[in-house]
Parts: C-alpha cells; sequence; structure tokens
C-alpha cells in the first residue's frame, strides 16, 4: 500500500476557482456553490469526487494505490472528471465528469 500524497494544486488539471467569503462555509455550502457554478458550465455534471481539507475526508474513501496522486483525485480522472471546482484554494474540491 502506498501512502496518499496530500492535495497541491498543480495536481488538478484546469480547475475552475470559486473564492467564497462565506465565514460560515462549510461542505454543505461548498457543494451547493460548486454545483452552481459546474451548472454554469454544462448542463447535467455529474458529481465523481469531492475532499474536504479541513475534515480530512474525501469521497471515494478507497485505499490509496498511487504516488502521484491522492486516491479519491485518481478516481475521479479516471472515470471521466473533466470540469474540477476548485473552492478556496482547495479548501474544498469537487471532480465533475460534463454529461
Amino acid at each position: 500500500m502506498t501512502t496518499c500524497p496530500v492535495l497541491t494544486r498543480e495536481m488538478l488539471p484546469e480547475p475552475v476557482d470559486l473564492l467564497l467569503a462565506d465565514e460560515a462555509l462549510d461542505f454543505s455550502r461548498a457543494k451547493k456553490a460548486a454545483e452552481q457554478r459546474a451548472r454554469e458550465l454544462c448542463t447535467e455534471p455529474m458529481l465523481l469526487a469531492w475532499h474536504d481539507r479541513a475534515a480530512g475526508r474525501s469521497s471515494p474513501d478507497i485505499v490509496c494505490c498511487r504516488e502521484d496522486l491522492p486516491s479519491w483525485l485518481a478516481y475521479g480522472l479516471s472515470r471521466g472528471g473533466d470540469l474540477i471546482i476548485d473552492i478556496n484554494d482547495e479548501a474544498f474540491v469537487f471532480v465533475y465528469r460534463r454529461v
């Protein structure tokens, strides 16, 4: 088993940045904002993976198997993830597939 690398901006292919000045920003609010932005960029975005840095949570929560990317990101990209929404400098990251 490989230790999962810590997410860096360089790992995200062409991210769409969102800066949210919301003191109460939590996962639920971040997800809602990401989905709204994704819908502005495509008609039916499909959420494949996400990461919440402060909570230390990601989905899917799978065993790390790569040395170059966190597993949740590798999962999303390998399943056609082509729209990355990066909220507040990787505080929250959402990987969508444009449908």
